[in-house]
Order: structure tokens, then C-alpha cells, then sequence
């Protein structure tokens, strides 16, 4: 039996009230005006519309008459085209010429209607906002297909999507699930959804359409919570391919027994960086540009071409780490590895800007 070691606080234990047991799903925000910005629009053109009606009616101010002092001057003109577009109409001020009552019918009638769709406006956008928002969630929910789960969005995390992103994989197949509710603004604001609440929840995965995914990388803080959303997460997907990261090189095995199929142990990677800088510091920073995203070596898995079928793993042209076949992984100094077959994908070393079509990187990320 494997005893998880607790390496201290999590992510996925922070404060109470960022913890939401609904788990909202929180889309990529549309870029919209600020909201000062919108009344201010909305306000010009209302003062627009009644400037207009103003202007109208003091133009056939012959036409009108004032039951007060029968005639009909700029101050008469600005307060009838006030109750008459904010339809109090008094009575008071009338039009009482055939041209001013047309005018009235084909202009200051269309014009109160304009005022008045932009005076309720506002609050049309609030009514349909929530429904124009469930909308969007629905046809998200039903388009979503074998996409890629990122549980805690610390380093780790962002880090793990920064390199699937740079392979060419898109943002709106990316759903970041985490308990802060803050975390998830930042994912929305840099284009990509988001799920509030606790991964080891299953409910909280649900949302995030885990059970459709193609792939779940774990990234949380504490080893016992990776192992609980990964029992969590192969239970609701039994396909899916599952990457988690340890601190601990103890817990690695209880992870793949709990369902992951790979696991990385973030500590143990940082501690052997650091000696294999102390004894060669070239070496430490050979391997510092590996694991550095966009510049400098790669690591990237292709599939063998047609032209390197048959040859030996040193005859090819990039510097062949593995082999992978099948679900066999074979180092380039395994005899089983040579001759190369036309189904094999080989994980081999370029630089940065040689990733080509049809490959991805394969990227470590230390510890947080």
C-alpha cells in the first residue's frame, strides 16, 4: 500500500468563499465597450433624438398653439418635444395645423419610439444578457469534442498550456478548471474557458465536458489531490490519455495505479537540474533550453518518412532520442530499434524553429 506524502498547501484548498459547489462555466468574455462608455453613447443619442424633435417642431412652431399664451417660442418647442417623446403629453401645447399633425405623425411619432428603445435599452440588454449567455454555453457545450482538461492553473498549468498552444492547438479546445475564482477571470480574459469549483469533484468535471475529452493533464499542488481527480477523472473517461505531476517521487506509482498514464515528478526533475548544473554547468544549460518553450532546442515526436523505412536509427538526419512503436518506447541504443518501420514516430532532438508539420513538442516543466 502507497502512503501519499502531503508537501503542504494546494490550490485546490484555498480560501472558502473561492470554492463555488456549482461550478460555473465562465466562456471567453466578448470585447465590449466599458459600461460608463455604453450609458454615455446611449445618452448622446437620446439628447441627438430630442435635439432633432426640438428643432422640428420650432421649424412649424406656426402650426402648434399654447392654451397659456396661444404662441409658441424655443422654450415651448424644447418642453413639448420633452413630454411628447417621454409620452406624458400634457395637452397643453398642441398642434392644430394639417402640416403639423402630418409632421407629427411621420416624424415626432418615429422619433418617441427611438427614444424610447434607447431609454429601455439598457435593460432589454440586462433581460437577455443571462439568456443570450445560457445560448452561448449550450452550443459550447454541444461543439466540444476531444478537448484538452487543465486542472490547476499555477505554473504548472499555464505552463503545460503555453506548450500545447504553441503546437498548434487551439484555445477554445482548452478548458481550465480551477477553484479560484480569480484564476479563471485571468483564463477568460487570455481567451479560454473556463470551470470554477474542486476538480476532485465529479460534478465540477462534468462541466467541464471531461467525459469527451482527449486529454487531462493534472496539475494541482498537492499529490493527494492530483490522485483524487485522477481516480475521479478515469472513472468519467476511461479513454482518455492522463498526464499528472507529483512532488514527490513516491507518489508517481499511486498515480498510475490511480489511472494516469504518465506522470511527472516536478521535484525530483528541479532537484537533478540543479546538481547536473553544479557538476556541468553546460550540461544544466542544455537541459534549461530544453525545457524552455519557443527558442533554442526542441524536443519533438514525428512519424518516420518514407525515406528513413528500413535504416538505422543513427543514419537518419535528426538526433534520434527514441523509438516510439506501438506502445513500445525504445532508446536509439535498443538493437529492437533499427530498422526504423514506416508506423514507428521517433522523438528526436531540432532546433526550436524545425518543429514541422505532423509533429509536437514534448516538453518537462519544473516545479512550481
Amino acid at each position: 500500500m502507497f502512503h501519499v506524502k502531503l508537501p503542504g498547501h494546494d490550490a485546490m484548498a484555498r480560501d472558502a468563499d473561492e470554492h463555488l459547489t456549482t461550478a460555473p462555466v465562465k466562456l471567453p468574455k466578448r470585447v465590449v465597450d466599458r459600461p460608463l462608455r455604453q450609458v454615455a453613447k446611449r445618452l448622446m443619442m437620446a439628447l441627438a433624438v430630442l435635439a432633432v424633435t426640438v428643432l422640428i417642431v420650432w421649424i412649424d412652431r406656426s402650426g402648434y398653439h399654447d392654451n397659456s399664451d396661444g404662441g409658441v417660442d424655443l422654450l415651448d418647442a424644447v418642453y413639448y418635444s420633452t413630454v411628447t417623446l417621454s409620452t406624458t403629453g400634457y395637452g397643453d401645447i398642441v398642434p392644430y395645423s394639417d402640416g403639423a399633425r402630418l409632421t407629427n405623425v411621420l416624424l415626432v411619432t418615429p422619433l418617441r419610439v427611438l427614444f424610447l428603445i434607447i431609454l429601455v435599452g439598457t435593460t432589454l440588454e440586462v433581460l437577455t444578457e443571462r439568456t443570450r449567455e445560457e445560448f452561448r454555453l449550450n452550443r459550447w457545450r454541444s461543439q466540444l469534442r476531444d478537448h484538452t482538461v487543465v486542472i490547476g492553473y499555477g505554473t504548472k498549468g499555464r505552463s503545460a498550456m503555453q506548450t500545447l498552444i504553441a503546437t498548434g492547438l487551439r484555445k477554445d479546445q482548452i478548458v481550465v478548471v480551477d477553484p479560484s475564482v480569480k484564476v479563471i477571470e485571468t483564463c477568460n480574459a487570455e481567451g479560454l474557458t473556463g470551470v470554477v469549483g474542486d476538480a476532485t469533484r465529479s460534478d465540477v468535471l462534468l462541466r467541464a465536458e471531461l467525459q469527451r475529452a482527449r486529454q487531462i493533464v493534472i496539475a494541482t499542488q498537492r499529490d493527494d489531490t492530483a490522485v483524487l481527480v485522477t481516480l475521479t477523472a478515469r472513472q468519467l473517461n476511461r479513454g482518455a490519455k492522463i498526464v499528472a505531476a507529483v512532488r514527490e517521487e513516491e507518489n508517481a506509482p499511486l498515480l498510475r495505479q490511480s489511472g494516469a498514464d504518465a506522470v511527472i515528478t516536478s521535484a525530483s526533475a528541479a532537484g537533478r537540474l540543479l546538481g547536473l548544473s553544479v557538476l556541468s554547468p553546460s550540461a544544466g544549460t542544455v537541459m534549461e533550453d530544453l525545457i524552455q518553450q519557443g527558442s533554442g532546442l526542441d524536443l519533438i515526436e514525428r512519424p518516420v518518412i518514407k525515406s528513413e523505412v528500413g535504416k538505422n536509427v543513427r543514419e537518419t538526419e535528426d538526433l534520434v532520442v527514441s523509438v516510439l512503436r506501438g506502445h513500445r518506447l525504445l532508446g536509439y541504443d535498443d538493437p529492437k530499434a533499427s530498422p526504423l518501420q514506416l508506423t514507428d514516430r521517433l522523438i528526436t532532438i531540432v532546433r526550436a524553429s524545425q518543429g514541422s508539420e505532423g509533429s509536437h513538442s514534448v516538453r518537462v516543466t519544473s516545479a512550481e
